[in-house]
């Protein structure tokens, strides 16, 4: 898998390599605020505690912009750390995008999908086309089950 260079919410410019250490939760997810993207966020949220218990830090990546990012953080209390791929070129190197329509208009959607790596790096499950209610107790029992 490609490393990347993204923005974080603090400014600060993040890497596969930043995490290395830990299991990393890579979630990619469609948009800000919206009720699928929002549900996911939060569940995730919610159940940091037990992601922390694991040795597991849970990131989620978009194209939304950083003030955007913010803004859902504030207004939703999420504990999860937001990444912005504005040009979408690491949702591309990690194989999520589709096309498809909307409103009558051919777009490129982001497919909602979780990647984990392990604590040396090393990208050992993939979650693809997920529904957001449940993903992350889903995420969370494998990570139980799998000693990573």
């Amino acid at each position: 898998m490609n490393n990347f260079s993204l923005e974080s919410v603090d400014g600060k410019i993040k890497n596969l390599d930043d995490y290395k250490g830990k299991t990393l939760v890579l979630y990619f997810y469609p948009k800000d605020s919206t009720k699928g993207c929002t549900i996911e966020a939060m569940e995730f949220s919610d159940l940091k505690d037990e992601f922390d218990k694991v040795g597991a830090v849970v990131v989620g990546i978009s194209k939304d912009k950083i003030k955007s990012h913010k803004n859902f953080i504030e207004k939703d209390n999420l504990k999860v750390e937001l990444l912005s791929d504005p040009d979408r070129k690491v949702a591309e190197s990690f194989k999520v995008l589709k096309a498809g329509k909307m409103c009558g208009r051919d777009v490129i959607k982001t497919v909602r999908s979780t990647f984990i790596f392990n604590k040396d790096g090393k990208l050992v499950k993939e979650f693809r086309d997920v529904k957001p209610q449940g993903h992350a107790s889903d995420v969370l029992i494998y990570l139980k089950e799998n000693d990573l």
